[in-house]
This record gives structure tokens, sequence and C-alpha cells, in this order.
């Protein structure tokens, strides 16, 4: 018993660990191509880079100038076969941040996957700052049927041309806490000055004055005064005041009231007006008809 004892567990260790590493996505013919902008004449690779998820590129960075595309080709793998994984990336991160960009693959059902970059592509970050970038290689499926894979695999340093437009990074628009606003109002309106306001109302008052001329050279006749108030007492007497009050809501508009106030009550003096003008005006057709006037 204690010899199967000692016999069975590490068969069971050793079960266990080859279904885990069966389990495990990777990838295989990995080809690494930085080529310069396409000339007339075509031009030829700068570099060239061939490895797996075994033997990553462990040489010098990957150069990469403002110019240059690289691209990415590899054969991605689930238990030794090819396959097409749910999520398959290249993520650059900036190293001494945690600033990443992740570049999908474009993968085929037979697991033959492949990704270009240009240097256009990079975040702004990225093309500003002067730190070398680390790629990885990122795989992962639904379920538990596979482990994800993500493994540093080479780092690309980033170059430009000197005499290319600076790089030049904006910061975002963050939305926060603003300096407070002090919001400056303009001043009511105020009656114009006083000496403005007394020229024209002794212009006003010299027209009375000619007021009454006018009604001597036309003929009016102050003598039918009590025969008019007699026959329409309360049309001519509400006539008459609702002018005096019309001039004395004016005068308080002038004075102290606002347009909102003001308007409601000149459309009851003007109402009154109307309607009290029709009869008294109705009354002195009369006599005029009558031959009296």
């Amino acid at each position: 018993m204690r010899f199967l004892h000692s016999f069975v567990t590490p068969l069971l260790l050793l079960a266990a660990g080859a279904a885990q590493a069966a389990s495990s996505w990777g990838f295989d013919d990995a080809k690494l191509t930085v080529s310069p902008k396409k000339v007339a004449g075509g031009a030829k690779d700068k570099d060239v880079r061939q490895f797996n998820d075994k033997s990553p590129i462990a040489e010098t960075p990957i150069t990469f100038d403002s110019s240059d595309s690289l691209k990415l080709l590899l054969t991605i793998k689930e238990n030794g076969k090819g396959k097409r994984p749910h999520q398959a990336f290249l993520v650059l991160r900036q190293q001494g941040t945690t600033l990443e960009a992740p570049f999908p693959l474009t993968v085929k059902e037979n697991g033959k996957a492949t990704v270009e970059i240009k240097h256009g592509d990079l975040p702004v970050q990225f093309a500003a700052g002067s730190s070398p970038l680390e790629a990885s290689v990122v795989l992962a499926s639904f379920g538990s049927s596979a482990d994800g894979f993500r493994k540093p695999l080479f780092e690309v340093e980033l170059t430009r041309d000197p005499n290319a437009t600076p790089v030049a990074y904006e910061r975002p628009l963050r939305y926060g806490k603003q300096p407070e606003i002090h919001h400056v109002f303009r001043a009511d309106p105020t009656s114009p000055p006083k000496v403005v306001s007394l020229v024209f109302v002794l212009a006003v008052l010299a027209t009375v004055p000619a007021l009454f001329v006018g009604w001597l050279v036309l003929g009016a006749n102050i003598s039918h005064l009590p025969k008019a108030l007699g026959a329409a007492p309360v049309a001519h007497g509400v006539f008459f005041g609702s002018i005096v009050a019309m001039e004395g809501v004016f005068y308080m508009y002038y004075l102290s009231w606002n347009l909102f106030q003001a308007l409601p009550v000149i459309g009851l003096v003007g109402t009154a007006a109307f309607l009290s003008g029709t009869k008294a005006l109705g009354e002195v057709q009369s006599r005029r008809l009558a031959g009296e006037r």
C-alpha cells in the first residue's frame, strides 16, 4: 500500500501538469518586419526578426522611425494546433508608466494572424515620449478550457526625423471643479436727468394755451357743457377721467413703476376710455344732428 501511494501521487501531478500545459494558448512562426516608407522602385526591409512564444527577441530593441511601418505575422495555437482565439492583441506599453495601447490582430480560422502599425497610429503620448516601448502579445478566449497568454516579447525604440514637425501634446479637457464665477449684472435703467424731464414738461404745458385758442377759433361753445353733462354725465365724466388717469399712469411709470406694473393699468384705463368715449361721442353727434352745434 505504501508503494502504491508513492506511485499514484507523482502520476496525478504529472497528469495535472500535462492538462495545464495542453490547455494554454501560444503562438509559433512569428515574424517581425520593419519597413520604411514605400518609394518608387521599392525599398528593402530595415529589420526582420523571427521568434516564438518560448524564445522572445532578446537582442537589441527594434528601431521604429517616424516613416516606418511595423508588421507582425504569427500562427496562434491551442493544444499545438492553429486556432482562432476570442481576443488577440499586440500591446505596446511605455516603460516606467502604466500607459499602454492595444492593437488587434486580424486572425483567420487556422490561427494565421497579422497586424501592421504605422508611426502615426501610435498615441501622441508615445510619440512625444522618449522611453522605449515594451511589446506583448495577448491571447485569450471564453471559458476555462484555455488559459490566457501574455508575455513581453521585444522592445521598440521610437526615433523621429529631426526635420519633421515636432509632436505637440495637448492636455485633454478634464471635468472638475472650476474657479468661482462672479456675475456682474447690468444696472437697472434709470430715469433721464431732471433737467431733460423739465424741458419736455414745459414743452407740453406750453401747448395748453394753444389748445384753448384753437377751441375758440374753431367755435367751441362752453355753454353746451351743462347740457352735455345732463344728457350723458357718466360717459363724459368717465371719458375725461380716463384721460387724466392715463396721464397719471405715464407719470407713475416714469417715477417708479416698471412695465409689468403699468401695462395692466393701461389696459384697464384704455378700455374705460374706449367704452365711455363711444357714449360721449354719440351724445355729441346727436346734438350735431339736431342742429344745436
